[in-house]
């Protein structure tokens, strides 16, 4: 299988702390382990929009997860929301690169059986002759 290292929360982000404001929000940024692939960062987005209030993934941050809370307590349970929302991406980021891997090996077995078109061009070419 394609090597995938599964992506955690492993804090908040140094250069935007949470912080109490006049405003009736929280700003969160989650740092992640490690730039998300692109695809990882759109299924998380699809994810996100499952946890309430909404989490993200930043544009052109692949390494940042936005959120907000309303009510300092209800941080634990976003917090919690947001990092089942990063499993299943993994989960789901993981099984799709496992089928592309199956229906590769597949059209790979496909074209180098007896009789498939594959398998007649490589006769040919291999019966070419380059010598002048």
């Amino acid at each position: 299988m394609t090597s995938f290292k599964e992506i955690r929360i492993v804090g908040i982000d140094p250069d935007r702390p949470p912080r109490i404001r006049k405003e009736a929000y929280i700003d969160l940024f989650y740092r992640l382990s490690e730039d998300a692939p692109e695809e990882w960062c759109e299924d998380f987005n699809a994810f996100g929009r499952h946890v309430s209030p909404l989490a993200k993934v930043e544009k052109g941050g692949r390494r940042i997860i936005g959120s907000y809370v309303n009510d300092i307590d209800t941080i634990p349970a976003h917090f919690a929301q947001v990092k089942q929302a990063v499993a299943d991406c993994n989960a789901q980021y993981i099984e799709k690169i496992r089928q592309r891997e199956i229906a590769l090996a597949k059209d790979n077995a496909n074209l180098q059986e007896q009789g498939g078109q594959q398998f007649k061009l490589n006769e040919i070419i291999a019966s070419l002759d380059f010598d002048d």
